[in-house]
């Protein structure tokens, strides 16, 4: 019979001792974690299989020697406890176990503040996954370690694909994060890096230190390197200087910084090239945006970018997206929420990007806004009222004389009220409105005219919902849906109204039922017409699911509208072109769209679009598509991204301009996951700029688990990149 020893300390092992036989297995029944025994800290619980106490207070202890202390337990298979030092030692293998870590040791010396010292011990850190060796390990009660000679590594036993080795390192669990002294960091037997001093996570709190190098290629900016630092400065209050040398322009600072506060969040970002070798001057991008709710009802939105010259999208954006960037907003938005209606206080201006767009064709300045919305439903008798109003000064930042262009307040206000009518499978909704709009007008700084414009605006929209069952055993829902919407505006002539900021929307189903077909307040679109449209779709009987909806549309003038934007080229048709979309979802792991509009007086389509994805995984995507306007854009594209063995996954885009003969951009890359890091390669070419250059670039990156990623956040690129794509989600 074992002998089972309780030592009530103020210390780890200050105290005396109670002796007792331990319970054989048959009569034994263990108390539960949360017993008084195992939960006091204050106790210390010994077991072995023989207790031999001496005269000098040594108490030997031998054969399943466990010694226990709150949550932590100590294994060995012979042990002696001073009671004049306080302290455990044992010459013979220990493990030391709690909930966040395990120590095997060759011995180990155990001290009353719950210190314990192994020699020749590997250790593992249960939560972050991680392991290593050590000639000399230090663990105290609270967490903390303290190596000698030190190889650390999250990689299985068995497996040490990335090691960091070490004079000496500090981890402390409580903070999260590691230090190392003389480290050097070898991946696959290659030194990476080495370094006199290294601070690395070992959970998810942040810590202030150097970030691992991103490498990089480009060929406008050459290879490239850099080495971001990041600083922890307060848990609500964070930044990060990235400099960065590229081989054909020079060195770069990129810094970032972000907040928390009581009232919300915001970043400030500023990227500075003192002198571009290859531009031939100082470069700049200055970034701020913030969010701020001062009350549930009142919230600050403002975002302002400024950028030093029009090529810095093409050369540092990495895609055709810096080539369609022709102006940056910058605005701030005061928003009032009320029970019933929005109040916005806007200030707006633009920066133009593209210095091909002329003077006079540049976005005005808003300074400033103010726009009124309302809603009031189920008033007297069943209606609902509505109200929107806006007032603002529109101006331009440049001179205006040259290009005559007008500048001045418009104020537009347009109350409204509905009749919803509504039953089963059925609605009707008349609606009447009153739009009024005025300007006062300024040229070289003087009030010109003051034009205006007013116009009754009457409508009736209605719809009817078909529902049948159907399926085999009437598992699906089949619906028709018709809708008709009456739409009646007088003609106004309008063409001495300036034009702020109105533009003719694209058609589709949105706005055909729309009671204008312009976007802003300088035009309104005289109306006498029918809109029509169908819509059907296949749904779960049960769920709801979505598998199928089609809907067409087309709107028919009893008058052809005149009201037109400087420009813009009447048509006299009697119809407008037909609009129709097919979605097929949810039928296994099929997803294809496809969008059209046709024009029947020239037969022949005007824009059109279709796409086919294939997703039976999150990481294993297929896309296939096809986006066409008439004069403008005709491009075929492609992407894949798909595992191609156990560990191996492929990546690749295509997009092709039918139009242009000329690929817009294509990558190919490929991607290795072991078990505890993940290398990615991917190679790209793309149009950078308006006339069609090309450029190619490389991005890299190698995540090592439970360490830290080197390269290029390539997740991101491609989730933007292929339609669907998210990675993998798994533990590798």
């Amino acid at each position: 019979m074992s002998t089972c020893v309780s030592v009530m300390t103020t210390g780890l092992l200050a105290g005396t001792l109670a002796f007792a036989d331990c319970p054989t297995p048959a009569e034994y029944n263990p108390p539960p974690p949360s017993s008084e025994i195992d939960a006091d800290p204050e106790v210390v619980h010994l077991e072995a299989a023989t207790v031999e106490a001496q005269k000098d207070g040594l108490l030997t202890l031998q054969g399943d020697v466990e010694i226990k202390q709150g949550e932590r337990t100590i294994r060995t298979e012979e042990a002696t406890f001073d009671s004049v030092s306080r302290r455990f030692t044992s010459h013979r293998p220990v493990e030391l176990s709690d909930p966040n870590l395990t120590v095997r040791g060759e011995s180990a010396h155990v001290d009353e503040a719950g210190g314990a010292v192994f020699q020749g011990a590997e250790f593992q850190l249960r939560e972050q996954k991680s392991r290593g060796s050590a000639d000399r390990i230090r663990a105290d009660a609270q967490g903390s370690i303290s190596l000698e000679n030190v190889r650390y590594t999250s990689c299985p036993l068995g497996r040490e694909d990335w090691v960091i080795r070490a004079s000496d390192i500090d981890i402390d669990q409580q903070q999260g994060f590691g230090t190392g002294r003389n480290a050097r960091l070898d991946f696959k037997g290659i030194p990476l890096l080495y370094t006199p001093f290294i601070s690395f996570p070992v959970g998810d709190e942040r810590k202030s230190g150097f970030l691992f190098p991103t490498p990089g290629s480009s060929g406008r900016s050459g290879a490239s390197l850099a080495v971001p630092w990041y600083w922890n400065i307060a848990p609500n209050y964070d930044a990060t200087f990235t400099p960065t040398y590229y081989s054909k322009r020079g060195a770069r600072l990129d810094t970032q910084f972000r907040y928390l506060t009581d009232l919300g969040r915001g970043t400030f970002e500023a990227e500075f090239l003192p002198n571009d070798s290859q531009y031939g001057d100082e470069r700049s991008l200055v970034r701020f945006i913030d969010q701020s709710d001062f009350t549930d009802n009142l919230r600050l939105d403002v975002e302002a970018t400024n950028v030093s010259d029009s090529e810095w999208f093409e050369d540092f954006a990495l895609g055709p997206e810096g080539t369609s960037m022709t102006f940056l907003d910058r605005f701030a938005n005061l928003t009032y929420l009320g029970e019933n209606w929005r109040a916005i206080l806007r200030t707006q201006n633009f920066q133009v990007i593209d210095d091909s767009i002329a003077q006079s064709d540049r976005p005005y300045t808003l300074l400033p806004q103010l726009a009124l919305s309302g809603w009031w439903p189920e008033q007297a008798f069943g209606l609902t009222f509505g109200m929107d109003m806006e007032v603002g000064n529109f101006t331009h930042n440049f001179d205006r004389a040259p290009f005559n262009k007008q500048t001045g307040w418009r104020f537009d206000a347009a109350p409204e009220v509905r009749m919803p009518l509504r039953g089963a499978g059925i609605y009707l909704e008349p609606a009447a409105s009153f739009r009024y709009t005025a300007y006062k007008l300024r040229e070289d700084g003087a009030i010109e005219d003051s034009p205006s414009r007013s116009a009754p605006i009457f409508s009736v929209d209605s719809g009817l919902v078909f529902e049948r069952l159907a399926g085999s055993k009437q598992q699906r829902l089949h619906t028709i849906e018709p809708r008709l919407l009456y739409l009646y505006v007088p003609y106004r002539d309008q063409s001495d109204l300036p034009n702020f900021d109105t533009g003719l929307a694209d058609l589709n189903l949105v706005q055909l039922f729309r009671t204008n077909r312009y976007v802003g307040a300088d035009r309104l679109s005289d109306a006498n017409q029918i809109s029509l449209g169908v819509t059907s779709r296949l749904l779960d009987a049960d769920t709801g699911e979505e598998f199928i909806s089609a809907t067409v549309g087309q709107a028919y003038y009893f008058d052809a509208p005149r009201v037109l934007l400087p420009g813009e080229i009447q048509d006299d048709t009697e119809s407008s072109d037909i609009i129709a979309e097919f979605d097929l979802r949810a039928y296994g792991d099929w997803n294809i769209g496809m969008g059209v509009q046709w024009d029947p007086g020239d037969t022949r389509s005007e824009k059109g679009d279709v796409h086919l994805m294939y997703r039976p995984a999150p990481d294993r995507v297929a896309n296939l598509g096809y986006r066409f306007r008439r004069g403008n854009i005709e491009q075929v594209e492609g992407s894949v991204a798909w595992p191609v063995g156990e560990s191996w996954s492929a990546y690749a885009r295509l997009v092709y301009s039918l139009e242009d003969k000329q690929e817009l951009d294509q990558f190919a890359g490929l991607e290795y996951r072991s078990c505890c890091w993940r290398f990615r390669l991917v190679a790209r070419r793309y149009v950078t700029d308006r006339t069609g250059d090309i450029d190619t670039s490389v991005l890299l990156q190698l995540e090592l688990n439970g360490l830290s990623s080197v390269g290029d956040e390539a997740d991101t690129f491609l989730e933007r990149s292929i339609r669907g794509y998210s990675p993998r989600s798994e533990e590798l």
